[in-house]
């Protein structure tokens, strides 16, 4: 017999993805069907793998379906006995027609459930350093929609009822009505010189803000070209925004800032340039999967006891190596008396993760830099050496120590292989609008990022946009393409490489 479906209508907050509630994200990942908001932040997609994923458009004249379609939708795949979940931007029952659509799901006995999501109403004040409430400005707060149903004769808005009401004014979708409503306001006795902010594509990266009164926003607007998403908020607690704008003065506010890592690494870079106030598009150009010798890894498990020194290159060379190496052994100590040397904080860290000492970290991570750390640390004459790293990769360093004596064994313990899929959307976005930097981790990541985006092409079609290395071997592989890093890390890593851009921003 088929299981029963269910229906989940779930608030995606107003674009930072953060912001989406852990009832939501838990929902996500146990999706059969997601179906979604032009205004939903896209990167949430990622937390529902196993999902068909279905665009249901819904902005102003831009309808992927129509909203009787929609509802279908939701009764059709939940009939086929599948969790569906329908993410909503902002709150599901804030202007959102939820509520329409949990009616439909009623009408044809179909379970569901509604999951609240943070609304524009109030996330769009808060980012833009304006309070709802305050005690010496306001003590109370009116939403109102400035975009209602079309097929209305007349409006349901009472403006000269709106203009009485004490309080704070926040109005939703109101942008291209911003003149009559303000004009409506001020006609009913609200004062013209009222403070007025407005606030687009708010708690993300692309947020703009700008400030007038009731009698000048609409001619401000004008000016800036301001245009749908966009919250208005009116009232003294405007007045505020000067104390207390603490997200668009963050050190990366306003900057478009590409990553181009593998999907399960991006977030560590994007987390650092988010909390700095970026837009980061995640482009991940490689995927991690196993070398195509799998069989020479095998005989190297067997044989780690002969080994004086495992180096490792990567994170991705210890989660992958180790990942083998438990399929193989039970205990940890069969890792043997093996010395442990890691090229980099972030490989080391990994390493640690395991409880496994780090014996030799070299302070610079490139290869005369490497042999010399060795060469100090100890005679490395007839040492033999395990070297784990990715299976397409400069010889310089396995010369450098056989040079020294040492007997080393290069192998692979996983490749990288393109990343085409562009599930958030990134990539066709920075193919229309271009970015501010690009952010380049490793040699494979610029050679697979020019295999798909043609970098030289991207470079000539958006002047100027600028890219970041993290460290040389990065930035050879940008030179081998005729084209050069305007900023290196140093030291070579990624808290280095946010430090380099906040600086650059800076100067």
């Amino acid at each position: 017999m088929k299981s029963k479906g269910i229906v989940y209508l779930i608030g995606a907050g107003p674009g930072d993805a953060g912001l989406l509630t852990l009832r939501g994200a838990e929902l996500l990942g146990r999706a059969d069907v997601v179906i979604y908001d032009a205004l939903v932040n896209t990167d949430l997609l990622r937390l529902a793998p196993k999902a068909e994923i279905i665009y249901a458009g819904k902005r102003c004249k831009d309808h992927a379906m129509s909203q009787e379609e929609l509802s279908g939708l939701l009764v059709t795949k939940a009939r086929e006995g599948k969790c569906v979940v329908r993410l909503k931007g902002g709150d599901p029952y804030v202007f959102g027609r939820g509520g329409e659509e949990a009616e439909e799901l009623f009408d044809a006995e179909i379970s569901f459930e509604v999951v609240p999501g943070i609304s524009s109403s109030i996330a769009a004040l808060n980012y833009a350093g304006i309070p709802m409430t305050h005690r010496e400005h306001s003590s109370s707060y009116t939403v109102i929609t400035g975009h209602e149903n079309p097929a209305k004769d007349g409006t349901n808005v009472d403006w000269s009822k709106v203009a009485k009401i004490p309080g704070t004014k926040v109005i939703l979708m109101g942008v291209q009505r911003i003149r009559d409503i303000t004009a409506a306001l001020i006609s009913h006795g609200l004062a013209a010189g009222t403070p007025v902010a407005m606030v687009r594509w708010a708690t993300t990266g692309q947020q703009q803000s700008i400030e007038g009164t009731l009698a000048t926003i609409s001619d401000e607007a004008e000016k800036a070209k301001f245009s749908a998403p966009a919250v208005t908020v009116v009232g003294d607690v405007v007045k505020l925004r000067k104390k207390l704008n603490w997200f668009e003065k963050r050190p990366l506010f306003g900057r478009r800032i590409v990553v181009t890592r593998t999907r399960d690494q991006a977030s560590q870079l994007s987390k650092q340039l988010l909390d700095r106030g970026a837009e980061v598009l995640e482009i991940p150009t490689i995927k991690i999967v196993p070398p195509t010798e799998q069989l020479q890894f095998a005989e190297v498990l067997l044989d780690l006891n002969s080994y004086d020194w495992l180096i490792f290159t990567s994170p991705n060379g210890v989660t992958t190596f180790f990942e083998m190496f438990f399929k193989a052994f039970e205990d940890l100590r069969d890792i043997g008396g093996v010395r442990i040397a890691a090229i980099g904080p972030a490989t080391a860290a990994k390493l640690k993760e395991l409880h496994l000492k780090v014996d030799l970290m070299p302070e610079e991570y490139v290869t005369k830099k490497i042999a010399d750390a060795f060469k100090k640390y100890e005679s490395v004459e007839n040492l033999k050496m395990l070297l784990l790293r990715a299976e397409v990769a400069n010889r310089e360093l396995p010369q450098k120590l056989e040079e020294l004596g040492a007997i080393v064994d290069d192998v692979a313990c996983y490749k990288t292989i393109p990343e085409s899929e562009d599930i958030s959307g990134a990539a066709a976005s920075l193919n229309e609008s271009g970015a501010d930097w690009i952010t380049f981790t490793s040699a494979s990541t610029v050679e697979n990022f020019h295999a798909r985006f043609n970098l030289p092409a991207l470079l000539k079609k958006f002047p100027g946009m600028k890219l970041v290395s993290i460290g040389p071997e990065t930035s050879k592989a940008i030179v081998a393409l005729g084209l050069k890093a305007h900023l290196e890390a140093k030291p070579h890593t990624i808290e280095a490489l946010v430090k380099v851009l906040e600086t650059a921003v800076k100067k």
